[in-house]
């Protein structure tokens, strides 16, 4: 996938779901030249279950994560899909983390499912 074109993934590892609140998160990656962050954001990173580090900017007025930044991929931002607030929103193309997914969701036949990220496994 050219890292220029936007997509969406769905995640369902744990650090998703705590810092979404949800059983999964859903965030849309854009090229970082494609997306201006303003204001004031606080910073909380990670190392996710790939090793890479994983940064959640949030908003310190409400707290709603804003944009996230994968060390694997700097040319990338990526941006919740909640914050959109737009039901027709498009559909993500990839599932990752479902080891970790719970067994009551189900996703549409059309999305690309990984026990893991996206290597494979």
């Amino acid at each position: 996938m050219d890292e220029a074109q936007s997509f969406t993934v769905l995640c369902h590892c744990t650090d998703c779901q705590r810092r979404s609140g949800s059983p999964f998160g859903v965030i849309s990656y854009f090229g970082s030249d494609a997306v201006t962050i303003g204001g004031e954001a606080g910073e909380f990173s990670r190392t996710n279950d790939s090793g890479n580090q994983v940064t959640s900017g949030f908003c310190k007025s409400c707290g709603s994560t804003v944009y996230v930044l994968l060390s694997k991929n700097n040319a990338l931002i990526g941006i919740p899909v909640g914050a959109f607030a737009d039901p027709d929103f498009p559909l993500p193309v990839r599932s990752v983390w479902e080891q970790r997914r719970h067994n009551w969701v189900e996703l549409p036949e059309a999305i690309m499912r990984f026990e893991r990220g996206t290597d494979g496994k």
